[in-house]
């Protein structure tokens, strides 16, 4: 239902309340609604397996983004304990103020727009339960602590890609020293790490490689 702009958020709460089958759900942000968790968090519901929310902004500063409780989320992970809930992030800064305020069960996120060092550090404190994190840009401020704030509290992550950002080869280490072999996917441009005092670009692949368990390079800018 991403792509259904006459469609109400009454009427994916009908669907809710009468598919009780429902497993997979696919939907633009303005259709969530507390009502609509709880109706998929009904007894006669099945648990839901996916749930993909893409929050998108076409007009920087004209399109109104609405809160959801946090008991309304805490309803519907108690019901669907193992469901994938993936968000796609295509906002503008400013525009990302009533989201990662509190706790949410998300688990694949990713954010197609430049993102905040302050929204990626309330990601880290407010998605436990993250499995996948890809940044398409962050801008030229390190993002050193919001990694490390992010591998100490998302104990499941386990794939993560950084695109237009930086960060330093030490930071970048201990990143992938607390991850560990857990990260199975790993998909850093060579431009995103800062050489430092304690690693150069050409030491990092080594140290890097001997906490994941094989062989790791950053990926390499086409000179084409």
């Amino acid at each position: 239902m991403s792509s259904c702009p006459h469609v109400s958020p009454a009427g994916i709460l009908c669907v809710a309340d009468q598919c009780h089958g429902l497993r997979e759900l696919a939907l633009n942000y303005h259709l969530l609604s507390d009502e609509l968790l709880l109706a998929l968090s009904s007894e006669k519901h099945v648990r839901l397996e996916h749930l993909r929310i893409d929050v998108v902004s076409e007009n920087p500063g004209q399109t109104h983004f609405h809160t959801i409780q946090k008991s309304s989320w805490d309803a519907f992970i108690r019901h669907s304990p193992k469901v994938n809930l993936v968000m796609y992030f295509f906002l503008y800064e400013e525009e990302f103020d009533p989201f990662f305020r509190y706790e949410i069960p998300a688990t694949h996120l990713y954010f197609g727009r430049s993102v905040s060092k302050d929204v990626l550090g309330r990601v880290g404190m407010t998605c436990p339960r993250l499995v996948e994190l890809v940044v398409c840009a962050n801008g030229l401020r390190p993002l050193d602590e919001e990694l490390i704030r992010i591998a100490e509290r998302c104990k499941n992550l386990s794939a993560i890609g950084l695109g237009e950002c930086e960060v330093s080869c030490s930071a970048f280490v201990e990143f992938v020293k607390m991850c560990g072999g857990r990260l199975s996917q790993l998909s850093i441009m060579e431009e995103v790490l800062i050489p430092d005092q304690k690693y150069s670009l050409e030491q990092i692949h080594w140290e890097v490689s001997k906490h994941l368990g094989r062989v790791w390079f950053p990926d390499m800018m086409p000179t084409w």
